[in-house]
């Protein structure tokens, strides 16, 4: 018997393979499944079974492309109208030689949402694993506003669901959540992904809660939606089309990359923070290699085609991956020999002003005349933030360039370390804002030198 975790980075998601003699499922997988054919061939395991714990929101499922490669079957809750795969319901069960599966209606995120439980039948009958989506996670439980008019029906639901049938399980099964820290689905998960339901039980921040105060937390708690989730469900519904390969961008040169600009193509730079302040596209969209699973959706129509900068070619297969699992099928290609070609063929480049710590330590025991923008999320801003600085999470910033000064005072962007602040620079400069610096180790580096904080 085996069973290993497949984590998608950018995302913070957890899939999971497991099997035994032969034969092998896998829970919530994602879009590029090589993966898992990859692993069952190590274990001289065919993949039979496929579950599905609900309809995500924050990426593609990859059911259909994996059943596409494989001939599984597909499993889905009956309480939403899947296109696709097979409906299942409280109490169904599922073998595969000496691993005895058992699906379990834990509705609360979603309405369809289910768990899956597992127990070795060579061991005993009590379940000794559960994979519990976005149900429950480690250090946390899954956010539960995506029915807003519902709000503390779905909250007693989630309750419910983890305390009268995960919990009951036993305190020696082991969880395994479909999202780990980082996760746009919750909030204070532990960085760690190993834990117990027992663990859980005692230690687990939302669950030492009475049922109504578990209720008012939900409904009180701040989330943020990005705008491609409503695509990601429509897809999942439906099914996302099938890639069978994945894509692979040509190298287009610098007059060719030119020519799809003008035609429409959205150029996306997933270099490092340092190298685009140093040499960019005009009108580039920023967005740093390992984040682009999780800001590309803010950002990016799904209607127009992609062209990729990068410094090199292994960053081009990394972004399509990261891409295609937020449903960016249409990347035209990438900058041939990278900004350099760019640079010596006389073509406009812009740089980004940088700043560090120390510089805007000054500035504020000064007094100076300045704006400092905060793109991190509310609940960052709230636990420090500098003073007079105005807090617009990045993925909102397009929606609320109103609230920023259009005055010729230079405007300091900041987030934690300087990843997302450049992503929020390069939207700004493509938006018109021209007096933008982007603080480099932003709120890490502030912490370092000791600077002051306000309300």
């Amino acid at each position: 018997m085996f069973l290993e975790t497949v984590r998608s980075e950018g995302l913070a998601h957890l899939s999971y393979i497991f099997g035994d003699n032969g034969k092998a499922a896998v829970v919530d997988p994602r879009r590029d499944c090589d993966i898992y054919l990859d692993i069952a061939s190590r274990h001289d395991a065919c993949i039979t079974h496929i579950f599905e714990t609900h309809r995500n929101e924050d990426y593609l499922i990859g059911s259909k492309e994996l059943a596409d490669k494989t001939c599984a079957q597909i499993y889905h809750s009956k309480h939403l109208d899947f296109h696709y795969g097979n409906a299942v319901s409280e109490g169904n069960t599922f073998e595969l030689e000496d691993i005895h599966l058992k699906i379990i209606e834990t509705p609360g995120h979603t309405y369809e949402s289910i768990s899956i439980s597992l127990t070795d039948k060579k061991f005993g009958k009590e379940p000794v694993a559960v994979f519990t989506g976005d149900a429950l996670f480690i250090g946390d439980v899954g956010r539960t506003d995506f029915y807003p008019d519902r709000a503390e029906e779905v909250a007693g639901l989630l309750y419910d669901s983890i305390f009268q049938k995960l919990l009951p399980l036993g305190d020696q099964v082991i969880l395994h959540p479909a999202h780990g820290a980082g996760s746009v689905c919750g909030s204070g998960m532990a960085s760690r992904e190993f834990s117990t339901l027992g663990y859980e039980r005692m230690c687990n921040p939302a669950l030492r809660k009475t049922r109504d105060e578990f209720i008012t937390y939900k409904v009180n708690e701040h989330h943020y939606k990005p705008p491609y989730f409503s695509t990601m469900h429509t897809l999942n519904l439906e099914g996302p089309p099938l890639l069978k390969n994945l894509p692979k961008p040509l190298p287009l040169s610098v007059d060719d990359f030119e020519k799809a600009m003008k035609e429409g193509m959205v150029v996306l730079d997933v270099r490092s923070p340092e190298a685009f302040a140093g040499a960019s596209i005009p009108g580039s969209i920023a967005i740093p290699l390992e984040m682009v699973s999780s800001f590309a959706g803010w950002f990016l129509p799904y209607d127009k085609p992609i062209g990729l900068v990068v410094d090199q070619y292994e960053q081009v297969e990394a972004a399509v991956r990261y891409l295609i699992r937020v449903g960016y099928d249409t990347i035209s290609g990438y900058l041939e020999k990278g900004l350099r070609k760019w640079e010596v063929s006389g073509r406009k480049y812009e740089t980004l002003p940088t700043i560090y710590a120390g510089e805007v330590k000054r500035r504020i025991q000064a007094k100076e005349d300045f704006t400092l923008l905060d793109v991190r999320s509310k609940e960052e801003f709230e636990k420090g933030h500098l003073p007079n600085a105005i807090n617009i999470y990045v993925g909102e910033l397009p929606h609320n360039l109103d609230k920023l000064p259009k005055d010729n005072r230079p405007m300091t962007v900041f987030c934690s370390t300087g990843r997302r602040s450049t992503i929020a620079a390069s939207l700004l400069k493509k938006s018109g804002f021209e007096r933008i610096e982007d603080w480099l180790g932003s709120m890490s580096a502030c912490s370092a030198i000791g600077c002051p904080t306000g309300e």
